[in-house]
């Protein structure tokens, strides 16, 4: 591996920029891999729920591709909650942050903003408003963000459902997270 010699960037060159650019595509795959890494890493997250939050995710991002989501949707389902990861407070963030360069605008506010949709199902137990997904009812997001939360991620905590494993989805992260849209 060829690397650049500079210690400060205010003394690099286009060429070691040219360098850079060239060694960070060829090594675009470390980011599936490490997502795929992190996805699996919520196996040990359960909290309390019937499913561990990887079973969480696989069972969302089947119901996606079930109902004939796109890829980027699937994998964004596959995705939503990897945030948990780290933190489950900010996990939407996280998620969106991870998967912004690589998926439509719209599907990542649909996962940044998840929590505010999925909230109708049980944001009344902490006394929370139920409806602060209407918040966001002039954005043209609102319907995916309604239709993942409602369909997909709310109903998938049932140790009973029929999943498919990790590695059925991951030829899709492998596609997503090959290319990014943006930097």
């Amino acid at each position: 591996m060829t690397t650049t010699s500079f210690t400060s960037m205010d003394v690099s060159t286009g060429d070691d920029w040219a360098l850079i650019g060239a060694e960070t595509a060829k090594n675009q795959g470390r980011v599936a891999d490490r997502v795929l890494v992190m996805l699996e890493s919520l196996s040990d997250v359960v909290d309390g729920f019937a499913v561990d939050q990887l079973t969480h995710c696989l069972q969302t991002a089947t119901r996606a591709e079930r109902a004939g989501a796109d890829d980027e949707l699937v994998v964004a389902s596959l995705c939503h909650d990897i945030g948990k990861a780290v933190s489950v407070p900010n996990h939407p963030r996280i998620a969106a942050e991870i998967l912004r360069p690589y998926v439509r605008s719209e599907v990542v506010a649909a996962i940044l903003y998840h929590q505010d949709f999925q909230g109708r199902h049980y944001y009344h137990h902490f006394r929370m408003d139920p409806d602060l997904r209407d918040h966001h009812r002039d954005e043209p997001w609102y319907e995916l963000a309604e239709r993942f939360a409602d369909e997909w991620d709310q109903t998938s905590f049932d140790p009973d459902f029929p999943t498919e494993p990790l590695a059925h989805f991951e030829p899709r992260v492998r596609a997503v997270f090959a290319r990014p849209h943006t930097i």
